[in-house]
């Protein structure tokens, strides 16, 4: 076949990527990483600032997918992550590719800022527990020695040939080490790996992105059996149908829907009656893009530190005071049954831009 040249006609509005990422980096780094690194120079580019729950919504990853990858490339050395005396993440240096690292290394430009107060709680939490935790479920770069004795170890041979029978094709050297990844690293045992596979094929989730990130998900729930797993899976399965009831849908919810719930469950960590109460809220204020309005308001007491439904009370009355509404004897009630530290017409106006 011919070779070809590639080329463009406008270049303007570009954002510049390193030929020596391109050359080096690229081909290590998984699917989140390669995201949010060439977003982080786009951002860079038009001198915007973001958040780490910003990038999480915007890839449909959760925050600690986004901090993973945050410390991968700051691991090599392609981007230093700046915190406050409280260890708040406040900004991220993107460091020059094309120089050796050093302790005086340059950013190439005031990158990305992180908005001071608007997400600190949450990025701060999501750190600590990154710093923690994050080393143990990082892959190791296996070695063919590694795969090779995984691979004819009886056992775990039995589990390769079942997960191709639930995939429908020989898995591939990088799908393997993700299995041995699951056994060595992650400690699941056969059983606990074949429901895992089992359980997000069923759900039509074939790719093992995905199911690695499941993995993940259960290993820091410390689930360690298949009967455990199902346990948790059935919970947040229910939630999510009765999640769907409250804001007025029927039937089986999209993907996107299904993300909202987990991430409100899962990654908030809210309990069903605070959810519920922002249903509540939603359904009363609009009846078109009730997941992104209700996010929008479990955004916010997420950043203002809401555990009980008593917080969302005294958010409520902060507000309250800090802006008495204009209203009729008759609407009082429901206005502040409404109003929070955000402007709901103005969010609705936002949503329904979109």
């Amino acid at each position: 076949m011919s070779r070809f040249t590639i080329y463009q006609d406008n270049y303007a509005d570009t954002t510049i990527v390193s030929n020596l990422f391109i050359d080096e980096y690229m081909k290590d780094a998984n699917d989140a990483q390669l995201k949010i690194y060439l977003y982080l120079l786009r951002m860079m580019s038009a001198h915007m600032a973001t958040s780490v729950s910003d990038i999480a919504d915007k890839f449909n990853h959760t925050e600690k997918d986004v901090m993973r990858a945050l410390k991968y490339w700051e691991k090599n050395k392609l981007l230093a992550l700046e915190y406050d005396d409280a260890k708040t993440l406040t900004g991220i240096r993107l460091l020059d590719v094309n120089s050796k690292p050093s302790a005086d290394i340059v950013p190439l430009t005031p990158v990305v800022s992180m908005p001071s107060k608007e997400t600190a709680q949450a990025d701060k939490a999501i750190s600590e527990k990154e710093t923690a935790a994050g080393a143990n479920y990082e892959k190791p770069a296996y070695t063919l020695d590694e795969l090779r004795e995984f691979k004819n170890n009886e056992e775990t041979a039995q589990i390769l040939f079942v997960a191709e029978q639930y995939i429908g094709k020989p898995l591939s050297t990088s799908e393997i080490k993700t299995i041995l990844f699951f056994s060595d690293k992650l400690g699941f045992s056969i059983d606990l790996i074949d429901y895992l596979i089992q359980y997000c094929v069923d759900k039509g989730k074939k790719d093992f992105r995905y199911i690695e990130k499941v993995a993940i998900s259960w290993a820091e729930e410390n689930i360690t059996t298949p009967k455990q797993a199902a346990k948790s899976v059935h919970k947040y399965d229910k939630a999510v149908y009765d999640i769907l009831k409250a804001l007025g849908r029927t039937g089986q919810p999209t993907k996107a829907e299904a993300d909202y719930a987990v991430k409100w469950l899962k990654n908030y960590g809210f309990t069903s009656d605070i959810i519920m109460e922002a249903c509540k809220r939603t359904v009363l204020a609009t009846d078109k893009h009730r997941f992104e309005y209700a996010d929008s308001i479990l955004k916010s007491w997420y950043q203002g530190n809401v555990h009980h439904k008593a917080d969302i009370r005294l958010l409520d009355e902060a507000y309250a005071k800090k802006k008495p509404a204009k209203q009729t004897p008759s609407s009082g009630q429901f206005n502040q049954f409404m109003h929070t530290d955000y402007d709901f017409d103005a969010l609705e106006k936002e949503i329904l831009s979109n």
